[in-house]
């Protein structure tokens, strides 16, 4: 993934976290789209499989807050970026409990995902520190 960015943001360590879940909820989607896009015995779809492409939405979406929060020199709009990645990470660890609950083995993988969310929590904390 590219985002143009300068280059001593991708040395950022709350940057390579968001970078490190992207990969990591893509992956854990695949592997439960795979058992939740099989319909139910009464013809009816699993609404789990939505959550699978809302972790991808909202895990893509960190990166380019941290770039427009580094980037940005108003106060202001700075913390509103900082607020928007406050939102997506909760709304990301939400959907990774939903989806634990699901029927599928891939459900397994979740609890690390939601073990790098708490380390990316803890970076974005410090990270916040110094702007």
């Amino acid at each position: 993934m590219n985002y143009n960015l300068p280059s001593h943001l991708s040395d950022l360590p709350v940057y390579q976290k968001a970078m490190d879940i992207i990969v990591l909820s893509r992956s854990i989607s695949t592997y439960l789209n795979q058992d939740l896009s099989y319909l139910n015995a009464d013809g009816t779809e699993d609404n789990d499989i939505y959550f699978t492409g809302d972790i991808i939405q909202q895990s893509s979406n960190l990166a380019p807050q941290i770039i427009s929060a580094q980037s940005e020199s108003c106060s202001d709009k700075k913390s509103k970026h900082l607020e928007s990645l406050d939102r997506l990470t909760a709304r990301l660890y939400r959907n990774c409990k939903r989806l634990e609950k699901s029927n599928s083995n891939g459900r397994d993988y979740l609890p690390i995902l939601r073990g790098e969310l708490k380390k990316f929590r803890k970076l974005k904390h410090h990270w916040m520190m110094t702007l």
